[in-house]
């Protein structure tokens, strides 16, 4: 949706209200309280309604990521346009600038959209073919003098180093093949302070595919799990370590390595750094945007995730 368009269709908060009901009441009003349909509008607040049956009063905006939010609504809807169509996202600064508002209310509105970026049902979605492969977040290795060489040489940070062995954040993704949607989630280490093991692999895995799906991967040991005899999947391996990307016959795991460069360039090159506390809710900002990047109705499918569960 272009600046023109969105224009046009929200000219006012009335008409932001109006298309709000449609997209979230599809056969009508209900009260969220005893769910009679029997409501009447409060014409001095043209948010709130009131049951014919309860007596009592709500918005419309109940349960929703708007709900006890002062902010006028069509800076929520634009926040909302800028996230869809910036291909790697907005910083909150910006959309400080473009909204104008603070920075902590900017900040809490992204938080909020990317919370409900998450709401899209995954489970048990992918069938067929899906392509697996784990990344690490966090900070780049700089580049060293020689004396700092020396020194890093007997005291090594971990944090610093490239992929597995790195003390980093690892994130897990798949891709369907026939749909290339994307499901991205970040990995915390177990209780033993373990992280990607089989058990924790086979578990994000079985989440979102059904048995018999054809799971492609690399080399890492913690994937056997799939190829054990009671595995529900079928398992095909691209070796990595031995120069080995592609075994012909659509054999790789490219797709959802595509996806890993999205995301980092996202991360470093428009939020620079992202907390582990806060890193889901960007992974799952960087999965709905690619997910729904053909869908024409993108806005109105995430206002209907705006819904909380």
């Amino acid at each position: 949706m272009n600046i023109k368009s969105f224009s046009e269709k929200f000219p006012t908060e009335e008409a932001i209200i109006e298309h709000f009901v449609k997209v979230r009441y599809k056969t009508g009003i209900c009260c969220p309280h005893c769910g009679c349909k029997k409501v009447y509008h409060r014409h001095t607040k043209i948010k709130v309604f009131q049951c014919s049956e309860c007596l009592r009063d709500f918005s419309i905006f109940t349960n929703t990521i708007f709900e006890k939010s002062s902010t006028d609504l069509r800076k929520w809807f634009t926040a909302i346009k800028c996230m869809l169509n910036g291909k790697k996202g907005i910083s909150a600064l910006q959309l400080q600038r473009e909204i104008d508002v603070t920075y902590k209310t900017a900040w809490r509105m992204l938080r909020q959209i990317r919370n409900a970026m998450g709401n899209t049902e995954n489970e048990k979605i992918f069938t067929a073919i899906v392509e697996i492969d784990e990344t690490y977040v966090g900070g780049k290795p700089r580049k060293q003098s020689k004396q700092a060489k020396d020194k890093s040489s007997k005291d090594k940070d971990d944090k610093n180093k490239r992929g597995r062995g790195t003390s980093k954040t690892p994130v897990i993704g798949l891709k369907e093949r026939n749909s290339s949607k994307v499901y991205a989630k970040v990995a915390l280490p177990n209780k033993a302070g373990k992280k990607l093991t089989g058990k924790q692999l086979l578990r994000i895995i079985e989440q979102v595919c059904k048995d018999k799906t054809t799971v492609i991967s690399d080399e890492f040991r913690s994937y056997g799990i799939l190829d054990r005899k009671d595995s529900n999947f079928f398992h095909l391996v691209v070796n990595h370590s031995l120069g080995e990307y592609s075994k012909g016959n659509g054999i790789h795991t490219n797709g959802i390595e595509s996806f890993w460069a999205l995301l980092k360039r996202g991360i470093y090159g428009m939020y620079h750094q992202v907390s582990e506390k806060y890193l889901q809710y960007y992974v799952n900002e960087f999965c709905f945007r690619l997910n729904n990047r053909k869908n024409k109705d993108s806005f109105d499918t995430l206002l209907e995730c705006c819904v909380l569960v």
